[in-house]
């Protein structure tokens, strides 16, 4: 339950008297900001009909969290559910601290009825970013919330002050009970088509924005849901794109965004049209079946209420979406968490060290429906894969199960992760033999995605590689029957989740762990395993440290 001053203090000592090493990393003079959260059952109303959702203090969607570059995050959690949980933060980096990551592969999960808190660090991060449930198909039914994350005050933003900074969480939505779906999957079914779309947890016209004529907001919009692009627009208003996952952008403006799953977007939009109100509208891209939902953007001079239609958006449109993908550049000259440009990091002008080919994997194993990662299957272990490799526990995961590329293999299960050397420069290609829009995310990183296309990627696709001013993001979308590439510099220690963003294919193995490996035990590359983490599996009854 929440934590008492005591408690404060013990779970503040557990992080800053590991060591004095530890401390002058950390920097312990960042500020401390603290949660407690309560994760409970309870009923909800999102589309109209009574279901069970999962909520974080009484509250769905989650409470935001709002911060600043470097801040320690004392985030105490408490699992009032029947069944394990665990929270992960998309976007957040974890520098040397993957065992805070939040996913099954480095973090335990909390039991019902206790608690688990957890220790993270904004270090050197601005921008745009969410949380969610990542155990089973909890993220169907809640326990998500938006994260900002400003600059610090000597540092300066290429954008004046809005009058208001809102979080916008949007996705697709299923009437089932998030057990119902898992049944499914569990069963070997593939899921039906969703049932409506949500705006901050509402349905059509449930989401209501007050706007002040004149001024200038900011709107945090992340897609939250678990498989469907998605378009957002604003009626009669323009945004301008100034942020995406932590990467001031060249300020653009559109009419509407594509917003694919897993990935956020900060624009800028002003209220300067005639007091009235006017549809906020949401739509499904690249369905046969278009789903939608509105919300309101409300004049405090409003005149009249909306009326009528609202504005049509594109629908099955590649090409309208991959011009705009590719017209998404970064602000070469804005300053980032630091003082310095964003540009003085020169990432097209670094060899790259080994290029992988990733491509997703459909069929049938044991008479269910599977998806893996170059025919590998991700199957969870008993036991974290972090935690294992620090206890050095063997047969829990399969050391570079998985191959460079696609070599057209039958789909089987396995545990796979691939290692690779730290601070080694690599270059990922996404390639999408399907006819469906895929989005990726890596967890620990911020990787520049420097090319997408049509057609099948070769070493000639190089040529057309932005290797100047591409986007820095965490998450990116493949195009169907397409490719996109992504340079990353390795230079984050840990057991790190490459994953489809598409929950159901990922809960049926379509992901995979870097284990981003150096012999080095200096503190300054990884962290120690914390004091408090969670034990489980064949780790259970160890220490985490020697006493």
């Amino acid at each position: 339950m929440p934590l008492s001053l005591a408690g404060k203090a013990a779970v503040l000592c557990s992080f800053l008297c590991v060591s004095v090493s530890i401390l002058s990393i950390a920097k312990a003079e960042d500020p401390y900001r603290f949660f407690d959260w309560n994760v409970t059952y309870g009923f909800i109303y999102p589309l109209g009909v009574r279901q069970q959702g999962i909520l974080i203090n009484g509250q769905f969607p989650g409470p935001d969290i709002h911060s600043v570059t470097n801040d320690n995050l004392i985030i105490n959690v408490y699992n009032s559910l029947d069944e394990p949980f665990l929270l992960s933060w998309n976007g957040i980096q974890q520098r040397r601290n993957s065992y805070e990551d939040g996913v099954f592969g480095t973090t335990c999960p909390i039991p019902p009825g206790k608690n688990f808190t957890y220790i993270l660090q904004v270090k050197d991060q601005i921008g745009s970013f969410y949380y969610f449930p990542s155990l089973g198909f909890h993220k169907a039914a809640g326990a998500f919330g938006g994260i900002r994350i400003l600059s610090r005050p000597r540092i300066p933003v290429p954008f004046d002050d809005p009058a208001g900074d809102y979080t916008i969480l949007i996705g697709d939505w299923y009437l089932s009970n998030h057990t119902d779906l898992k049944a499914v999957l569990d069963g070997g079914r593939k899921l039906p088509f969703p049932d409506g779309i949500l705006i901050n947890g509402r349905g059509r016209n449930g989401y209501y924005l007050t706007v002040e004529q004149g001024k200038t907001y900011r709107l945090r919009i992340s897609n939250v849901g678990l498989q469907n692009s998605l378009n957002f627009r604003i009626q009669n208003h323009k945004m301008k794109l100034v942020e995406v996952e932590g990467t001031h952008t060249l300020q653009t403006t559109y009419s509407s965004l594509d917003i694919h799953v897993g990935q956020s977007y900060s624009v800028l939009f002003t209220a300067d049209q005639p007091g009235l109100d006017y549809y906020i509208v949401v739509t499904s891209r690249f369905t046969s079946t278009v789903l939608n939902t509105t919300g309101i953007l409300h004049y405090s001079n409003s005149a009249g209420a909306v009326s009528g239609p609202f504005p049509g958006g594109p629908t099955i449109e590649v090409d309208w979406s991959l011009n705009q993908a590719r017209s998404i550049r970064t602000n070469l000259t804005a300053s980032g968490p630091r003082p310095n440009p964003q540009g003085s990091y020169h990432y097209g002008m670094i060899n790259t060290t080994r290029t992988l080919i990733v491509a997703s994997s459909a069929g049938q194993v044991n008479g269910k429906q599977r998806y893996g990662v170059n025919s590998v299957s991700f199957i969870a272990p008993d036991t974290p894969m972090k935690i294992a490799d620090y206890f050095k526990i063997q047969g829990v995961f399969k050391e570079n199960g998985l191959a460079d590329r696609p070599y057209g293999g039958g789909l089987y299960l396995d545990t796979a992760v691939l290692t690779v050397p730290y601070r080694a420069y690599v270059e990922i290609v996404f390639q999408n033999d399907e006819d469906i829009l895929q989005s990726w995310h890596l967890d620990g990183y911020s990787f520049f995605v420097v090319g997408m296309d049509g057609g099948q990627w070769t070493t000639a696709s190089r040529n057309l590689y932005n290797l100047r001013d591409a986007v820095a993001r965490c998450t990116t979308q493949v195009y169907p029957k397409a490719w996109t590439a992504i340079y990353i510099p390795l230079d984050n220690v840990g057991m790190w989740n490459l994953r489809t963003e598409f929950w159901a294919r990922q809960y049926l193995g379509q992901q995979f762990y870097l284990r981003v490996y150096t012999d080095s035990t200096s503190l300054r590359d990884e962290y120690p395993i914390p004091k408090n983490a969670l034990l489980c599996g064949r780790a259970s009854g160890r220490r985490t440290r020697p006493l």
